[in-house]
């Protein structure tokens, strides 16, 4: 069964759940809440898009459904497991086998070359060591860099360095791709190159795809967009 068939099968399957999530910060003597009450299900195969005004809650939201933070109250669910329960060891493995990260920055180390750099995440799992360079020469063939192999970050464009993390963020085939600002340090033409390459893994390949940005014109292009202001979903899902 390829993963296309895999994802349309499961195509309602719910993988990540967000049950009445309130993210507090205390500022001095002030408490500002920023998320407020935000209720959110992920299904397998969606292509989601997160904007919404700055400063309201979309980084925090990141922040959580990629398991980087921890609400202070409410519940999240992945894959039907509440996170809650787990430890921080265990929950460090599930980010690096089940999310996929691309940031805005792009997040590579500099004096590493491609190929080092994809194969990162793969020193975390049981992949055996004579199959990571075959695999991470694959993942940066299939964006378009198996020429770039041992070229360095600064040796490689805005767009090439933004492909190097995706094919990063591909290589444990996981569950859901995490994008945060993926285009915004990127001139347009490059910028629309990666939309469409995150268009293709979402249509050809049924990946989960949730990305945040401020460009509304942009949001427009997933196949849902939640907005999201002073904490809150806009017109969206309901606790």
């Amino acid at each position: 069964m390829t993963m296309n068939q895999s994802s349309s099968k499961n195509k309602n399957k719910v993988i990540l759940e967000l049950k009445n999530i309130v993210k507090t910060y205390k500022m001095g003597d002030n408490v500002f809440n920023a998320l407020n009450g935000v209720c959110l299900d992920i299904k397998e195969g969606e292509f989601v898009s997160i904007t919404g005004p700055s400063g309201s809650g979309q980084s925090t939201l990141m922040l959580i459904i990629g398991l980087l933070d921890n609400p202070t109250t409410g519940q999240v669910l992945l894959e039907g497991r509440d996170i809650a329960k787990f430890k921080e060891v265990q929950l460090a493995q599930i980010r690096n086998l089940t999310l996929g990260f691309v940031f805005q920055q792009f997040n590579l180390l500099a004096k590493t070359s491609a190929l080092e750099n994809v194969l990162l995440p793969l020193l975390y799992s049981d992949v055996p060591k004579h199959l990571r360079k075959e695999m991470g020469v694959k993942m940066l063939e299939k964006v378009g860099l198996g020429t770039k192999l041992s070229n360095t970050p600064a040796q490689l464009s805005g767009g090439q360095q933004q492909r190097v993390a995706i094919a990063r963020a591909l290589i444990n085939n996981p569950k859901i791709i995490l994008a945060d600002e993926p285009t915004g340090n990127l001139d347009s033409k490059s910028g629309a190159e990666i939309m469409a390459f995150f268009h293709k893994l979402n249509e050809e390949e049924g990946r989960t795809i949730v990305f945040v940005t401020h460009d509304m014109e942009l949001a427009k292009q997933a196949k849902r967009t939640i907005i999201i202001k002073d904490g809150q979903i806009v017109g969206g899902e309901k606790c």
